[in-house]
């Protein structure tokens, strides 16, 4: 159970990082996020 939770959540990070990483500097800047905080986000987001 415990491995299958690690992949679900490392797919959703992974998902995450690539579809804030496909957004323009301006929508990142409308989000509030900068390109350099992407993975921090992607983090936040799977509760790490």
């Amino acid at each position: 159970m415990n491995i299958t939770r690690s992949l679900t959540n490392w797919r959703k990070y992974r998902q995450t990082v690539t579809e804030l990483g496909r957004m323009s500097d301006r929508e990142l800047h409308d989000l509030g996020i900068g390109r350099g905080d992407i993975r921090r986000v992607a983090r936040t987001a799977v509760g790490n």
